[in-house]
């Protein structure tokens, strides 16, 4: 929730680090759940809910906030919001297969798709590139059609047939 809120006054640092310190608390949360067997059906659907929070919303708009807002009218709002529009639905597709998918406790080998905390990562990668002007722009389109291609991409891993190994 304090990314949210830094994130919609403008302070990209402070909401990148309240995302970081949720994924570093996601990431605990779950090894002490299997470690001390204290994985339940209600545990798995919170943990889902936070991480649609921490993966899903917290990412994207941060990408929305950081690189288009201002400009999606010059960038055409219809596509903008499908863009983003697809992405949220992605990430709640994945968590809801996940959750019905998955027995409390137990712990696959591999996942299959992008798991929602690597999608969030790979959205973070997609904003320092663009931040920092990696992104090559041919002909003059503007880099935030870059960034809204790759976040149809990293959507579409999400809920992919991709095999992930599990840590």
């Amino acid at each position: 929730m304090l990314a949210i809120y830094f994130i919609t006054h403008g302070n990209f640092f402070g909401a990148a680090l309240f995302a970081w310190v949720g994924g570093m608390c996601d990431i605990l949360d779950g090894k002490i759940a299997r470690k001390h067997n204290l994985s339940t059906a209600f545990g798995v659907q919170l943990d889902s809910f936070a991480d649609f929070l921490s993966f899903v919303l917290v990412p994207v708009m941060f990408i929305y906030f950081a690189v288009i807002d201002g400009s999606e009218y010059m960038l055409n709002i219809f596509v903008v919001f499908a863009v983003f529009t697809y992405y949220i639905i992605s990430g709640l597709r994945r968590l809801i297969s996940f959750n019905i998918n998955t027995n409390e406790g137990e712990v696959e080998n591999y996942f299959t798709g992008v798991p929602t905390p690597m999608g969030a990562i790979l959205l973070w990668l997609v904003y320092l590139v663009w931040h920092f002007g990696f992104v090559a722009v041919p002909f003059g389109i503007s880099s935030a059609y870059i960034v809204l291609v790759a976040v149809v991409m990293i959507g579409f891993s999400l809920n992919s047939r991709l095999r992930i190994p599990h840590p």
